[in-house]
């Protein structure tokens, strides 16, 4: 699934080919991704000019002149497409400009299109009750340690609680957890204050390594451009159970919420 660095990079890739161009045309090759698309999706943005593109948590924001903001969601393995010498059958929705068509492709259709007023955006049901925004000034040692505190599930849990820290996922909690050598087993409250000032810089530099290379290719995620991200070549631990860690140890792999949890027992306390 598309993660926080993937979406960062989606939104950085279709900033200079849709920042300030006016959408000419839109294209609706199905109903609905995992929802209905908005009904009025075409007439409302036919015509608008995009003013910005951001992103909250795992959600890309396009913003128009029109005051709607497209919010759009990944899924599974969705991405967009930009210049497709051909359009491909699994390219649900088409946005054109005068210089470009771009193609949203959801071969699995978990992902979704929401079209909303800008100024009521922080009223979008999905955003609610996000946390701060792991590259923003509000995640803190303080703010952890407060919100963490007498809590019993487990570190790597929390941090994957959307409702702590907005737009963290699986691989890269795995990752931070190891650079920060936090064990993803220790209850969330017993993270020590020492330790979750280790965290908050580890879960940065992680994310900031993954936007700069591009994302994680896992299964289909490519950037808008095409171009395979390439930062799962970095890996510290996700995905190498079984191989040396760098302490000499060897990476573990155990199953926790759904979900595969690899670390070094050795270096991560």
């Amino acid at each position: 699934m598309p993660e926080l660095p993937e979406v960062e990079t989606t939104v950085r890739g279709l900033r200079p080919v849709l920042e300030g161009q006016r959408i000419t045309a839109v294209q609706l090759r199905r109903p609905d991704l995992r929802r209905p698309f908005p009904e009025d999706l075409g007439q409302r943005l036919t015509g608008a000019t995009v003013t910005a593109l951001g992103r909250r948590a795992k959600y890309g924001l396009i913003d128009t002149t029109r005051g709607d903001t497209m919010i759009f969601h990944l899924g599974m393995s969705g991405r967009w497409r930009v210049d497709p010498a051909e359009l491909l059958p699994h390219d649900h929705l088409i946005l054109e400009t005068a210089q470009h068509r771009l193609a949203l492709n959801d071969a699995r259709r978990f992902g979704s299109v929401d079209l909303v007023a800008t100024e009521s955006i922080a009223a979008f049901p999905a955003f609610l009750a996000l946390g701060p925004e792991p590259l923003g000034p509000d995640l803190t040692a303080a703010y952890l340690h407060r919100m963490l505190k007498d809590r019993i599930a487990s570190i790597k849990l929390m941090l994957l609680d959307q409702r702590i820290v907005a737009g963290l996922g699986n691989i890269y909690v795995c990752e931070a957890l190891f650079l920060a050598g936090i064990s993803p087993k220790r209850a969330a409250g017993k993270v020590s204050r020492a330790r979750l000032e280790r965290l908050v810089p580890a879960i940065r530099t992680v994310l900031l390594a993954a936007i700069e290379a591009g994302g994680s290719t896992l299964r289909d995620y490519a950037k808008p451009d095409g171009e395979l991200g390439y930062f799962s070549k970095q890996f510290a631990v996700y995905g190498r159970d079984g191989q040396p860690c760098a302490c000499g140890g060897l990476v573990q792999r155990y199953a926790e919420g759904g979900r595969s949890t690899f670390w070094c027992p050795v270096c991560q306390r």
